[in-house]
This record gives structure tokens, sequence and C-alpha cells, in this order.
């Protein structure tokens, strides 16, 4: 059997502000993993139209897309080809659970949530020619999955080509989040058995690792075990993780000691009220600036997530933030315009009070203002948003975020970091085209070689605040 899994380009790709670097960093993992349960007798392809070219006039006999909201359209347009040419399409992601009925207009089959439990199922029965129009996740587990078939992932047209996922979901429950509508019905969090997860980091070469996991330190004992697992591979890797779960414990120590140098904050907003609004409570009343030392303490940058446009925001938000994450020595940001994902609690909400102004899902990419603002015209809320990348990843506040580190390797780390980011388009446009760009791991890897901290013992220290 001929297979063909397609990871359609955002719509973000045809825009002028397209950053092809931003989406050639890693592989995306959703479609590698779905295809470890094909027979090993199939043929199978395996496309992510980001890096590549996707080639419509072959005749597979089955298809699989990946659907996101802002390829949403894309998505369709390639599923209906595929469909009058006699293929078998199946369609399934984060945008397919969330909108179904939209979805399945354009498939043989749907997949609502993961697919782990309900693929290999499709396969038996679409063998059987009994395959369902709809499958819908139920038992959650990925404790006993099979590896995934990195062999289909064209590892040369990504900077860093070993991403890694070892939990799914998240613990928490952000009313602007996906999540939770993806994750409808099951478990929302749950995590691989340790020793799969060393097994499956051991399997990697190189040194370089990044974490997809929505949070990786979610479930703490996992966390320390992986952790404790990792001293002594010789690695240096990225991931994401909350606030609280900075601040508890010694989790975080662990971590840079197994080589975590770079983390992924969603911090949001400075308002408690906004906080309140978005039901994050696990940023409600933690010390954010105690978290941002404890990461740089233990020499680990930090890319810090902030969303603009919620209730308690007015014009002065845009300059204060980017004010704050300078000051704290945030290494790299990453802005958002506040867009309620369909599904979300966030949609329903501002839907029943008549705030959502389109469902044009081209436009719900966090760059446009696809709702009715308050305290902000949408007019001021795009001006600002703009203000604030172009402001933050000025030099002279890439300068002034990294003079706020005692020590000067990482002050050094920060320049390269953040100014190779934003500042060097070009060069990376032309690593991207002449297939060069993974030669540039070595370069990474050495700006996130660790920085030892002046002080002596940080574990204890935090254990006693």
């Amino acid at each position: 059997m001929k297979v063909k899994l397609i990871l359609p380009a955002l719509a973000e790709a045809e825009s002028p502000f397209w950053r092809p670097i931003k989406y050639s960093l890693f592989p995306p993992l959703g479609l590698a993993t779905l295809a470890a349960y094909l027979d090993p007798n199939d043929e199978a392809e395996l496309c992510d139209q980001h890096v590549e070219n996707v080639n419509l006039d072959d005749e597979p006999d089955l298809v699989i897309i990946q659907v996101y909201i802002t390829n949403a359209y894309r998505a369709y347009k390639m599923a209906d080809h595929y469909r009058t040419k006699g293929s078998y399409v199946i369609l399934g992601g984060l945008h397919v659970s969330s909108m179904p009925e939209e979805a399945a207009l354009h498939a043989d089959t749907i997949f609502i949530g993961p697919g782990e439990d309900t693929f290999p199922v499709f396969l038996q029965d679409y063998k059987n020619g009994k395959a369902l129009k709809r499958y819908v996740s139920r038992e959650r587990s990925i404790e006993q999955i099979p590896p995934i078939r990195r062999d289909l992932i064209k590892r040369h047209l990504y900077l860093v080509p070993n991403s890694i996922v070892v939990t799914r979901g998240c613990p928490h429950h952000c009313d602007f989040c996906y999540k939770d509508a993806f994750f409808e019905g099951g478990k929302g969090f749950y995590t691989q058995r340790v020793e799969d997860a060393l097994s499956e980091i051991d399997r990697l070469p190189g040194r370089h690792l990044y974490f997809l996991d929505d949070h990786l330190l979610g479930n703490a004992r996992f966390a320390e075990a992986m952790f404790d697992g990792m001293r002594g591979m010789n690695r240096v890797f990225q991931g994401a993780a909350t606030i609280d779960s900075i601040l508890r414990g010694n989790l975080i120590e662990k971590a840079a000691e197994a080589g975590m140098r770079s983390v992924f904050v969603g911090f949001e907003t400075l308002s408690g009220a906004n906080l309140l609004q978005s039901n994050k409570k696990q940023n409600l009343g933690k010390d954010y600036e105690r978290a941002i030392k404890r990461l740089h303490d233990n020499g680990i940058m930090i890319n810090g997530s902030f969303v603009f446009g919620l209730d308690d925001d007015d014009e002065s938000v845009f300059d204060r933030t980017v004010e704050w994450a300078v000051k704290n020595g945030i290494t790299t940001s990453t802005f958002h315009i506040l867009t309620p994902y369909p599904g979300t609690r966030l949609y329903k909400d501002m839907y029943e009070q008549g705030r959502i102004l389109t469902n044009n899902w081209d436009l719900y990419d966090t760059r446009h203002v696809v709702y009715e603002t308050k305290k902000l015209s949408a007019e001021a809320l795009k001006a600002g948003y703009d203000k604030a990348y172009k402001d933050f990843y000025s030099w002279r506040n890439i300068w002034q975020a990294a003079k706020t580190h005692e020590d000067l390797k990482h002050q050094i780390k920060h320049l390269f970091y953040s100014g190779g980011w934003k500042k060097f388009e070009p060069v990376w446009n032309f690593l991207i085209k002449t297939k060069g760009l993974n030669q540039m791991l070595p370069a990474l890897e050495a700006i996130l070689s660790k920085v030892k901290s002046n002080q002596k013992d940080l574990t204890w220290k935090h254990s006693q605040a």
C-alpha cells in the first residue's frame, strides 16, 4: 500500500513577513508517530510543506493530512484533490478535533483527539473494507508505542533534527489554549515510561535535543527520573515549562544538570486580572522575577511568551512588557495577539458575547485581531504588537538585556542567540535554500554550552527559598 503523510504549510507561509527559519527549526513528529503503525511492507512518504515542495501528481492509496487552524484551507484543498484522484483521505489534528463537522466534508475518515489508540484500529478496519467515518480517542497511553518512523524525516532540512516528545498534553487548563479541545473525552496529560524515553534519547545521534512537549516538567516524578537518567549523556536540550514548575522543588536544577540550556516560559501577561480572565492559575501569585533569576543562575536562557489584547490591557501594555522583558534579561520573546481558537473556552465565551469578528481561519495566526477588543482598538492592538517585536529585537535592547547577566559568557551567549535569531534573516534564508541549515547545529550547540554560576549550591539555596 502506498501511503502519503502530509503536513501542509501554514497560511503564514504566503505572508511577506514569513520567516522560513521559524518553520525549519525542527521536524514535527505527529505524522511520523502515526507512521510507526503502518505495515513494514507499506510504501510510506512523509512531506512537510514548510521545508519542501509537495508533489500532488502521484496517486497514493492512503493520504493522511495533519490539520492546524491556519493550514486548514490548504489541507482541505489537498484532501479534495486526492479524493478526486481516488485516494482514501483521512484528516486529523488540532483543527479537526475542534471543527469535526467542517473537516468531515473533505475526508473519508476523520480523527478526533490523539491517534495512538485509534489509528491502529483504523488500519485494520481499512484493510478489511470496514473503515468508519470517524474515530474518537478514548484510551490515552503512550507507554507502549512503537518507535517513531524517523527514517521518513528529512533530517538535513532542519536546524535541529532531534525533536522528541515524551509526554502528551498539559496538566493546566488555560482558557485560550487549544489543548483541552484536542484531549476532550480522556486524559489530558500523560507520559511515556521513563526507560522508553531514555532509550529514544539514547538512539538519537549528536548532542542536541528539542523537546516539543507542552510542559516538559508537568509530571515532576517522571521528569526527575528522566533527568537523572540523562546525566552523563552529554546532551544539551531545549523545552517548555511553567513558572510554577520552575519555582517548585529542585526540578529545574536537575533539568540543568541533565543539559537544559533554554526554556520556553508562558509569562503571557504581567496583569493579575488578565491571568484570572485566562484561568492561568499556575502563574497567579507567582514571583516571575524569582523564577527568571533561578533559570539564569542555572545557565538556562529564556524564550518568554506574551499575549496582548486581554481585556485588562491598555495602550501602555506593549512598552511595559518590552521594558520588563529587557530589564529581566529575557533572551528571546514570542509575542501574540490574543486569538480565540475554536474549541477553546475563550472562543465559546466570545462567541456567546458576540465578540467574534470572523471565522476566516487564515487570520487565526496570533498576528491578526479576529475579535472585538475592549480597552484597546483593533488598530492600536495590531500596531502595538508590531512595535513590541521591533523594540524588543532592536540592537539596543538586545545589548541592554545581555548586560543584565553577571557572567560575561552568559552575556555573549545572549547576544549571539537573540541577535542571531532575529538579525540575520538573509543568512538563514541562504542556508535554507542551499540545504546547509543543519551545518549550523554545532554553532548552536556551542552557544548552548553550560554557563557555570558563581553560586556554590543553587539546589540548597532554592530549596530553602
